[in-house]
């Protein structure tokens, strides 16, 4: 377990040195008392974005995962963006899920096939085999590098123009896409979205409202937000510079089962609350670095 933590932590700690927004909401939920520290919110999940091809995408890296105790659940298909992702349950409770998803490659016109299998057959083999997974900075090394050149910037705008997903995936690699605060856990009032996004719209945080400011799946148990990519200086072959979508902060409220309502309060866990995820909630929230949004972060 020692390993996993790390891990983790070396995944939060890369990522929050690159979304100033964690910082700003942390810091608003210090100064009302809300909570002490980063480590008072429970993380609900962290997300990341893979290549579907045979050598990588999901069942490479959920090797990572699967080694040190998660178990995979549900998996899901999002036909629009072409793209099918999966999630597991944590050891403990108190870690966060795990959601992959992948490129369905496949999918595209041959010359967008070609263009991204000029990236991914870089990758001769699953490097996922070669790891040691028991060597926490290992894998953090692994999680935090290249596996392939670096695009032009030709090339990123050609992916982008059919699939926002695989232009940002190419260039990003496995960095942690977003994590995700647990607010039905946070102390009243903001224990609903609808009080906690008023306070990020106060701090001016920026929210993807593809689908609505609050994403509701359909039994209404899960309710699920996101702020919008911040944009981030991005190095592109023959050192051009140019601003792209990074990665941003999500946030889900969970409602108590119908079956559970009658616990009190301090007897409600996990297994109490709304499990899983929603096909319908998670494709718009995959919008978060779609220009479609992130063109409010440019000032």
């Amino acid at each position: 377990m020692d390993t996993l933590n790390q891990i983790l932590e070396g995944l939060m700690t890369r990522y929050q040195q690159r979304v100033s927004d964690v910082k700003k909401i942390t810091q608003a939920l210090k100064e009302r008392g809300i909570i002490q520290e980063l480590s008072d919110i429970e993380n609900d999940h962290i997300a990341f974005r893979t290549i579907g091809v045979p050598q990588l995408g999901i069942q490479s890296l959920e090797k990572i995962f699967l080694h040190h105790g998660y178990q995979p659940r549900d998996d899901y298909y999002f036909e629009q963006k072409k793209i099918d992702a999966r999630w597991y349950a944590p050891p403990e409770d108190r870690l966060p899920r795990i959601f992959i998803s992948e490129l369905r490659v496949d999918d595209f016109p041959s010359s967008i096939q070609k263009l991204i299998h000029s990236f991914t057959d870089e990758v001769k083999s699953d490097p996922v085999d070669d790891l040691d997974l028991n060597d926490a900075a290992k894998v953090d090394e692994f999680l935090h590098s290249p596996l392939w050149r670096t695009p032009s910037w030709n090339e990123f705008n050609t992916l982008a123009e059919v699939s926002e997903y695989a232009s940002w995936t190419i260039y990003n690699k496995y960095y942690l896409n977003h994590f995700t605060i647990s607010v039905h856990n946070l102390p009243e009032p903001f224990n609903t979205l609808e009080e906690f996004n008023k306070l990020l719209l106060h701090i001016g945080i920026n929210l993807n409202n593809a689908g609505g400011l609050i994403k509701v799946s359909r039994d209404g148990l899960l309710k699920q937000s996101s702020s919008v990519s911040q944009m981030i200086d991005a190095t592109f072959a023959g050192n051009e510079i140019h601003k792209i979508s990074g990665s941003y902060v999500e946030f889900a409220e969970r409602k108590i089962l119908p079956e559970f309502t009658h616990l009190p309060a301090d007897k409600i866990g996990r297994a109490h609350r709304r499990e899983g995820f929603e096909t319908a909630n998670a494709d718009k929230i995959f919008e978060s670095t779609y220009s479609s949004q992130t063109r409010k972060n440019v000032n």
